[in-house]
């Protein structure tokens, strides 16, 4: 059986059918969950799905760009394995210790380092202000990102993978989990407050991750992890937040009242800024 759950995610880049179920299946999972048990009471502009329509606008664009990124991953894998470079080859990793090699390898470069580069360096910020600029936060809003963010997601990527020696089988397992971490992390959900606290000592809970997109720093610049917590905790970047206090939008850098505004948000990067 473990055998078999190998071989299906070793091929799994090959299957985009299948990759696109994951990724479609989370967001209306989520989407159910969240509609039976809101955590906030959300205000959209208009509805909940002309709020999703612009989000699933910058989903696709981001899947287009990562489609192309994916070949560069297949490479950089199959060279890893020809010339045994990487953690998993340096260290004889068996299959399991390759995949939570892997897995926490990726999760930090791809996860923690990109998530908090983009918060400290001024002009990675003015494209990743796109994501923090939605204020209605739900399941749609996990892959809202501007292009030129997916592409520097991609290029952090690399570097786990190079750093790693990442095999395409544990690649594909740690992406297909973070699509559905992603879809879960944004869900607008309430779960138990035991139940979240649990969860966020080893995974970015729901109330973790709301923290981090409240209007007001410095609790946006805090919890930056994608699937495992342990980052923000060892390295001091974890803050909690009564779920009560948060406020989604930015209290400056983008005009709030145009957070559904596509054309918008795809050009304000370019525009001048306020400074972080």
């Amino acid at each position: 059986m473990f055998r078999e759950i190998i071989t299906y995610f070793q091929t799994l880049e090959q299957h985009p059918l299948h990759r696109m179920a994951f990724l479609v299946g989370g967001l209306l999972f989520f989407w159910i969950i969240e509609g039976s048990i809101p955590l906030l009471k959300l205000n959209y502009k208009k509805t909940k799905l002309k709020h999703a329509s612009v989000n699933f606008a910058f989903t696709l664009i981001h899947l287009l760009i990562h489609t192309f990124l994916a070949i560069i991953i297949v490479l950089l894998s199959d060279w890893c394995l020809q010339h045994q470079f990487g953690l998993v080859y340096w260290v004889n990793a068996g299959t399991f210790l390759t995949i939570i090699l892997v897995f926490l390898t990726l999760d930090f470069f791809g996860g923690w380092l990109v998530h908090i580069t983009e918060h400290k360096l001024p002009f990675l910020w003015r494209f990743h202000v796109i994501h923090h600029a939605d204020n209605n936060v739900d399941v749609t809003t996990g892959l809202r990102h501007h292009p030129v963010e997916s592409i520097l997601r991609g290029l952090f990527f690399f570097i786990g993978i190079f750093v790693s020696g990442a095999p395409m089988f544990a690649v594909m397992i740690f992406q297909t989990i973070l699509i559905l971490a992603t879809a879960f992390t944004h869900a607008n959900i309430s779960l138990p407050k035991w139940l979240d606290k649990s969860l966020s000592y080893v995974i970015i809970s729901p109330n973790m991750h709301k923290v981090h997109h409240h209007w007001k720093q410095p609790y946006t610049d805090s919890n930056y992890g994608a699937v495992l917590s342990i980052w923000d905790r060892l390295l001091g970047t974890y803050t909690e937040l009564e779920v009560s206090k948060i406020r989604y939008g930015l209290d400056r850098y983008y005009p709030n009242e145009k957070d559904e505004d596509f054309v918008a948000l795809l050009k304000s990067p370019f525009t001048k800024q306020e400074s972080k």
